[in-house]
């Protein structure tokens, strides 16, 4: 019976993925891409799941990086061939309709940056460092790092980290927007468990909503991103959620989302 390289639990409406291979610092080979997978597109497809944690097991790594060991003897072809199934997998987390955070607890490189980037919210610990280092392997990023680190830090930051292959403090990835929060190691858990509750909180088709206008809007032109949020904002109201947010508000209560 093969072991999983996942870890799987749930606190109230909130799943938790910790990637579970602290021996090789949580290193992606193809198993545990095909796990996270799979994790991700059953963690979408349950209802009583409103909001998604991925981290990695142990203090040292969130995701360290591809597994070198494997990489080492591909084929250009398999090399292609598992840089599509790395995309696709972190393709579909970028495009879950429901948030995901990303806990990072340690090392973050290569692979592992890509895969923190691919979710939607990044916490890291003051003690992480991240960065893009395939350049000493002699090798580029192939899970879309060039491209989402491009969208979050800008050419020149992109441009710095790939091509000196050199990583940098949780403190420089908050100055240049690659993490959106940097917390003290000893607090990153529950600082992390503190906001996937309120967001667990929040109405999930508004939250939906908004993850869509935003993945629409970075890949289209203005006026096609303003036509699609307009569409969107009209669709909220027919939700009993709207119902509920706006009756709530009025009546001075909190309001109770359902997801309907």
């Amino acid at each position: 019976m093969t072991t999983s390289p996942l870890l799987i639990a749930d606190q109230d409406s909130i799943r938790l993925i910790r990637i579970d291979r602290p021996d090789k610092l949580n290193a992606l080979n193809s198993a545990t891409i095909s796990a996270l997978d799979a994790a991700f597109a059953e963690a979408i497809a349950d209802s009583a799941v409103r909001v998604i944690v991925l981290t990695g097991s142990g203090a040292k790594a969130f995701v360290a990086g591809a597994d070198i060991s494997e990489m080492n003897g591909l084929t250009p072809t398999e090399g292609r061939d598992f840089s599509l199934r790395g995309t696709r997998m972190m393709r579909r987390i970028e495009r879950a309709p429901k948030p995901v955070i990303a806990m990072v607890n340690g090392f973050a490189l290569g692979g592992g940056l890509e895969l923190a980037m691919s979710c939607h919210l990044r916490i890291a610990a003051d003690s992480a460092k991240v960065g893009q280092p395939e350049i000493n392997l002699g090798l580029i990023p192939g899970f879309g790092g060039s491209q989402r680190l491009l969208r979050l830090a800008g050419r020149a930051a992109t441009l710095e980290l790939c091509l000196t292959g050199a990583p940098i403090t949780a403190e420089r990835a908050l100055q240049l927007g690659i993490v959106n929060r940097v917390v003290p190691a000893a607090e990153l858990e529950a600082e992390t468990m503190k906001l996937a509750q309120q967001l667990a909180k929040a109405a999930p088709l508004a939250l939906r909503g908004m993850l869509d206008c935003v993945n629409i809007g970075q890949d289209c032109g203005l006026e096609e991103g303003l036509e699609y949020e307009s569409a969107q904002f009209g669709l909220v109201f027919s939700t009993a959620d709207m119902r509920e947010g706006t009756s709530a508000f009025l009546e001075k209560r909190a309001a109770e989302f359902k997801g309907r």
